[in-house]
């Protein structure tokens, strides 16, 4: 599967931003759906998974109650909601695919390119 990640900008603390995830060349929904981010100078991190179905969802601490996952499976496409933003929250967040996915960084998961989010204080 092919993952296209956009949305990304400038933002300041305090601010929103809405990123997506378009996927493409195999059956969406076959697929649970999750963002990771890398800040500089520091590994790729779990932000948030969702299952195929969407029935279920999880998040890393650091963003809960702040960052909404969610997908539409007829648009195959993941989104992530990001409200309350931080400068720490400043990362370049990539979108992954797999039938399994975990909160585990895994080589053989199907990645999106990335999509810079920085947040000014």
């Amino acid at each position: 599967v092919q993952l296209q990640a956009s949305g990304g900008g400038l933002v300041q603390a305090g601010g929103s931003l809405r990123l997506s995830c378009a996927g493409s060349g195999r059956p969406f929904a076959d697929y649970g759906m999750g963002w990771f981010r890398q800040a500089p100078g520091k590994e790729r991190e779990f932000v948030a998974r969702i299952t195929w179905s969407g029935a279920s969802t999880d998040y890393a601490d650091s963003v809960k109650g702040r960052f909404t996952i969610s997908r539409d499976n007829a648009k195959n496409t993941v989104y992530l909601q990001m409200n309350s933003l931080k400068p720490e929250d400043t990362a370049v967040y990539y979108c992954a695919a797999d039938p399994l996915l975990t909160s585990r960084v895994d080589d053989d998961y199907y990645w999106g390119q990335g999509t810079q989010v920085t947040v000014s204080s």
